[in-house]
């Protein structure tokens, strides 16, 4: 798929088809084209935890997922929890924030590799709905995520049960100031 095609065919998806798989390679290359996105001083700060078996991903989406995203994620065959490392993007050697934005560079960082990685699951043809509504502190003690790690969403992916139909956005002139 081209990239305009891609970008204007993903859709946050919130329905799953039933029994349709995603083979651990194709996971593992989501996570090869999210680590392909800049960071702050190549920091690459982002971590995945992905939950590919049955029982896990029932046990994470019944005790972290408040019921809308357990319903929205339903069938979804893959949750990836995305996280990043404290104080290292956006921060000195010394651990001391190099701006006001502070821990907000890791989000950022974050953030990039995560549009990476939905957009290459887009072209591979499937599914995804991220999701900041979750119970980190819980996904934290079911994953094993370290403290040393911020919590920021879930990620489900799968093959699209249905196609969303695309949201009115904003016009350019309704965002933008050219000085």
């Amino acid at each position: 798929m081209e990239f305009n095609q891609t970008v204007m065919a993903r859709r946050s998806l919130r329905a799953y088809e039933e029994g349709k798989t995603v083979e651990k390679a194709q996971i593992e290359e989501l996570i090869r084209f999210a680590q392909m996105a800049p960071s702050w001083k190549n920091s690459q700060t982002g971590r995945y935890y992905v939950v590919m078996s049955p029982e896990m991903l029932e046990k994470v989406r019944k005790d972290c997922l408040p019921e809308f995203n357990q319903k929205n994620s339903a069938n979804a065959p893959v949750l990836i929890v995305t996280a990043f490392v404290k104080t290292r993007s956006g921060f000195s050697r010394e651990g001391v924030a190099e701006n006001e934005v502070g821990e907000g560079w890791g989000c950022y960082d974050l953030g990039l590799q995560n549009e990476n990685l939905i957009l290459k699951a887009k072209e591979l043809g499937y599914g995804t709905l991220i999701m900041g509504l979750r119970a980190g502190d819980k996904l934290r003690e079911i994953l094993s995520i370290p403290e040393t790690e911020t919590v920021m969403a879930v990620i489900a992916i799968g093959k699209a049960a249905e196609e969303p139909a695309r949201p009115k956005r904003k016009e350019v002139e309704d965002i933008v100031r050219f000085y």
